[in-house]
């Protein structure tokens, strides 16, 4: 039987709450500052829903529902990982700005490598999001990270379709398991780029129907939970959904409001407990799991963005455009 830390986990409710609390502070173009708690206001944290985060944000509206031009299913799959492999704008904007619009046909490495180490020598070109390693002995022939990561998607994405295998998978496990057999990908990013496949208008499983704990998010469940004994740590996140109202209740955190009437998913209660982790470093530092203090500081990006979610969910037009026609003249909502 799972077992609960309830002076430990009323804090993943508090952060749910008051983080969604900026979301909307933010969305309604309210003035900053957008929350009293220090450590939400000077440290990074993401959102409550992976997909309301700007590079999300981004991978949906630019990457996969790009209105300007019309994509084969294996072109928008390369597409995702194309993106989510460095996970920056920048990055991707520069190679579109240098090829076109990415797609199999123009798949060129040669090309591309040579424009990333171009790139590479003025600027980061993989975001810091995510720990990205470039170790792997069928590369070690190549030099840069860049080259291993973009072979690694011609030589199995495509030559050993695995694109066509996740097209015609029966369900997000499945997906998973065989981004897993890939060069790589471990774990986490396995799950993260099912999740970004499931965005796309080619993969649609149920969010709610897998889930697999990442690094940053077991620390949280650690903290937040006694000895899982049997359980695992997938079974300590969709506790956490299934009781989700329950300890809102039970904490006095009632006053939390959904993205547009779209309950957080097995995704989201999982980036959720990460979050939590960091956020106890500087509110509980005595409830030390491995890391001690939160890496990134907050900074404001003035980068104006829609909010766009994928049109299968149906809540973009929940979405008030008289928001949207404020943020785009001020802040991000992000």
């Amino acid at each position: 039987m799972i077992k609960i830390k309830e002076d430990i986990f009323q804090y993943y409710f508090y952060f749910v709450q008051e983080r969604m609390n900026i979301f909307w502070n933010k969305y309604y173009n309210k003035t900053p500052p957008w929350s009293d708690d220090k450590i939400l206001r000077f440290h990074k944290f993401t959102n409550v829903y992976r997909a309301s985060d700007r590079v999300s944000q981004y991978l949906i509206k630019n990457v996969i529902y790009n209105e300007e031009e019309k994509f084969n299913e294996e072109d928008i799959l390369l597409r995702i990982l194309f993106f989510k492999i460095f996970n920056k704008i920048e990055t991707w904007d520069f190679i579109e700005n240098k090829i076109g619009k990415i797609r199999t046909t123009n798949f060129n490495l040669e090309h591309i490598n040579k424009l990333l180490a171009e790139r590479k020598s003025l600027t980061p070109i993989f975001s810091n999001a995510y720990m990205m390693t470039g170790t792997h002995s069928k590369f070690n022939h190549l030099h840069f990270k860049h080259e291993k990561w973009l072979q690694m998607v011609k030589d199995e994405m495509i030559g050993d379709r695995i694109f066509r295998k996740v097209l015609n998978a029966k369900s997000l496990r499945e997906i998973y398991n065989l981004l897993r057999t890939c060069s790589f990908l471990g774990d986490f990013l396995a799950y993260q780029y099912t999740i970004d496949f499931n965005y796309s208008p080619v993969i649609n499983f149920n969010e709610d129907s897998f889930v697999k704990a990442g690094i940053g998010a077991i620390r949280g469940i650690k903290k937040c939970f006694e000895p899982l004994g049997k359980s695992t740590y997938e079974d300590a996140i969709r506790y956490t959904q299934e009781n989700f109202e329950k300890y809102q209740d039970q904490f006095g955190y009632t006053g939390f409001k959904n993205l547009f009437g779209r309950p957080p998913t097995l995704i989201d209660i999982q980036n959720c407990f990460c979050e939590t982790d960091k956020y106890l470093r500087a509110k509980r530092p005595d409830l030390q799991v491995d890391n001690i203090r939160i890496k990134q500081k907050y900074k404001e990006v003035y980068k104006p963005l829609n909010l766009y979610f994928p049109p299968k969910w149906g809540i973009n037009s929940n979405i008030e455009k008289s928001c949207l026609q404020q943020n785009m003249k001020g802040l991000t909502l992000f």
